[in-house]
């Protein structure tokens, strides 16, 4: 019996928002293979740029939706820049943390003190999403950063997932900050190194792997480690961005959701071109001038894999048109089912 993708590694990094979770609710299926993961002796690291709320908190919702967690295997970028600021300060440096209770708790883990105002010559500004930010504490940021604070952000995805929709992310919070101080802040999240560092400090993987479902995140942050990664399509990112993805952002496998850690490795790049075909499974991906092409039938992801393999490998180290790939995605759509 073929062994399965999960069978290869010891250490589950996976993302939360889109992958584990939408909102207050379990994405399909993934309560299920998360239990099973953990009694087969998998490690699981819930890995989440989201540094709003503390690793206990994040633990209590995973339990709630079938997830058994407690908070040390919670792994958060506000932990991440908590460590990258210590790292750098005295012990009980004052830190303006301009951000959640996940934020103001990791910074107090690592032994400074949390301010909000700059009249208190914070050190640094650490910004994270909180959802009550105001426009009263994004002032002392500033004024801290403009004072000479060193600016950090636990993140910069400009967006994330809810069971309400795409919704503003810190990312999109940073700007204010930046534009007001002309200061670009030091990212301590996704896929910048800090967060990966943290998550193998805390875990000691061996064989990670990265599951997330945004390319511009979870998947360059496995690409710029050089370790594998699943990207599974229940969150922001699908087939469209998948076509025309750099090769930072094209994971190394893909599956519906993490149902497929539990199928065969399938490697997107495995298949060979044969004349200009790809094929996997019933699938056949080809060029048609600059158009490309996909037929077949079966699994729809096995298409997708397919579809980009020949995408990537045509686009080599740079990214195809929307257009020059469409016609490959109009099939694609009609059979994937929604994430």
């Amino acid at each position: 019996m073929e062994s399965a993708l999960i069978d290869r590694h010891d250490t589950l990094l996976l993302d939360l928002d889109g992958v584990v979770y939408l909102g207050r609710k379990a994405v399909r299926g993934a309560p299920e293979a998360l239990v099973k993961a953990r009694e087969s002796g998998v490690r699981l690291a819930f890995v989440t740029n989201n540094a709003s709320r503390t690793p206990a908190a994040i633990a209590g919702h995973l339990t709630a939706i079938g997830v058994p967690a407690t908070r040390e295997d919670v792994v958060t970028s506000a932990q991440a820049a908590a460590r990258l600021v210590a790292e750098r300060v005295p012990a009980g440096s004052p830190v303006l943390v301009a951000g959640g209770m996940g934020l103001r708790q990791a910074v107090r883990e690592r032994g400074l003190r949390p301010v909000t105002t700059a009249a208190e010559r914070p050190v640094a500004v650490l910004q994270g999403m909180w959802a009550d930010m105001s426009y009263g504490l994004l002032t002392e940021g500033a004024l801290a950063v403009r004072q000479g604070a060193w600016f950090v952000a636990a993140n910069a995805d400009t967006t994330m997932p809810t069971d309400r929709g795409v919704v503003p992310g810190n990312g999109s919070l940073t700007r204010v900050i930046a534009t007001a101080t002309g200061t670009e802040p030091v990212v301590a999240g996704k896929p910048e190194p800090p967060l990966h560092r943290e998550s193998m400090l805390r875990t000691s993987a061996k064989r990670p792997l990265v599951v997330g479902d945004r390319l511009d995140t979870d998947i360059e942050a496995a690409t710029r480690a050089g370790v594998d990664s699943l990207l599974v399509l229940t969150g922001v990112d699908g087939p469209a961005t998948l076509l025309t993805a750099p090769p930072e952002h094209r994971p190394t496998h893909i599956a519906a959701d993490l149902s497929g850690l539990y199928d065969p490795p399938a490697p997107v790049t495995e298949p060979a071109a044969d004349k200009g075909s790809w094929t996997r499974d019933g699938w056949t991906a080809s060029w048609d001038g600059e158009r490309l092409h996909l037929s077949g039938d079966g699994d729809p992801v096995d298409g997708l894999r397919t579809a980009c393999a020949a995408a990537w490998s045509t686009a080599g180290k740079g990214r195809l048109t929307p257009e020059s790939v469409q016609e490959a995605l109009d099939t694609l759509t009609t059979r994937l089912p929604p994430a």
